[in-house]
């Protein structure tokens, strides 16, 4: 078994076992469900951000990139964990995040962080279901004049996301 099997296996079981519930929930796309991925409490612990950031450097390292982004909160702790697995792998990627809304305050920026105009990106997040909030991801990155060269979600609810992301063309990836 080699290094990636390892990480995908234990990745897979603490995603199960951490962040799967089982109940009554409504998504944010109001989509009634009978299950919920709290992605949070694998993203913000010191295992589960270690191997999310590693496998998704892993998907992109021998890619031409030039950041890695996504939508607030889900992307949040996953371009930080990539970021810092690209930085100790020695081929640095910088990481963007995109709000749903322009701030009102500060610098009143949509996109925070490291997003070069014109550069290639990969765009990433923890669900997926409708896709609305990697869409506008990727409209403000692509407003940059930036190519998304892949979209990476932990995981695919398989509810129209993915199938809208395909159709438009792009590279897409789910892990679960």
């Amino acid at each position: 078994m080699n290094g990636r099997d390892l990480i995908d296996g234990y990745l897979k079981k603490i995603i199960k076992e951490r962040a799967t519930l089982r109940g009554d929930f409504t998504l944010t796309s109001g989509i009634k469900t009978n299950y919920y991925f709290d992605g949070r409490v694998v993203k913000l612990s010191p295992d589960g951000s270690f191997l999310v950031g590693k496998r998704i450097f892993d998907l992109i390292g021998d890619l031409e990139v030039d950041a890695v982004g996504g939508p607030v909160l889900g992307a949040v702790p996953i371009v930080a964990a990539v970021a810092l697995i690209s930085h100790l792998e020695g081929k640095p990627i910088p990481a963007f995040v995109v709000r749903e809304t322009t701030k009102k305050h500060g610098t009143q920026k949509k996109i925070e962080g490291n997003l070069p105009k014109g550069g290639k990106v990969v765009i990433v997040d923890d669900t997926l279901t409708t896709g609305k909030s990697i869409l506008r991801a990727i409209k403000a990155a692509e407003e940059k004049s930036c190519q998304i060269v892949k979209i990476i979600v932990l995981v695919d609810r398989q509810q129209g996301g993915s199938d809208e992301l395909k159709k438009l063309g792009y590279d897409y990836h789910r892990y679960l």
